[in-house]
């Protein structure tokens, strides 16, 4: 017979290093499963033990930061009049996305456009934990309801992109793309009444 799944809740730990911390999303999941009769175990990460994931500049932390709403707006827009404005709003937080990523940072040689792998650097930090799995939705989703691919123009995201599909912890963490299809199916609808068009190669 097989065993049931044993679930680890990693949560932050507070200043002593040990006890729990303030985290209102970490205690949300710690209430479902404890209302739900779940068993679980608990594991507090000391945050200041991990500066290593921590971004260097704090732009690095907000870059991107409208893409996703930028997108929200696109995809689940229903009026085919404005349509134009927001798909025009969406590629405009793209392109930011890709000056970022193509200035380069303090730290580097200075030559344009910028070389490094991610948004921080050469290493994977909070910052790109919290924007490529954005980032991967809206691939799937605008490819899928919209018809719409990154322009290949904007080579800092593309690069970005690239550098991030050869991470295991980026791989392997990502859903099937069948379900973020799914779960847009009823909000990205209205796209295929009329035939939102491709913005690639602008």
């Amino acid at each position: 017979m097989a065993e049931d799944p044993k679930i680890e809740l990693f949560i932050k730990a507070s200043d002593d290093g040990e006890s729990i911390g303030n985290c209102p999303f970490s205690q949300r999941l710690f209430m479902i499963l404890w209302l739900k009769k779940v068993a679980f175990t608990i594991n507090t990460v000391d945050m200041k033990r991990y500066p290593r994931l921590s971004a260097r500049y704090k732009e690095s932390m907000t870059a991107g930061y409208s893409v996703f709403q930028k997108f929200s707006a696109y995809v689940k827009n229903p009026l085919p009049e404005k349509n134009q404005a927001c798909e025009t709003a969406f590629l405009k937080a793209l392109v930011e996305l890709d000056q970022y990523l193509n200035t380069p940072l303090p730290h580097e040689d200075g030559s344009y456009p910028s070389k490094r792998l991610f948004l921080d650097g050469n290493e994977l930090t909070l910052a790109d934990c919290n924007l490529l799995p954005k980032l991967h939705v809206v691939q799937v989703v605008c490819k899928h309801y919209r018809n719409f691919t990154v322009p290949k123009e904007l080579s800092g995201l593309c690069r970005y992109l690239n550098n991030a599909e050869k991470c295991e912890e980026f791989m392997n963490t990502c859903p099937n793309e069948e379900e973020i299809k799914l779960a847009y199916r009823n909000v990205a609808k209205y796209s295929d009444r009329y035939g939102a068009k491709s913005v690639t190669g602008r």
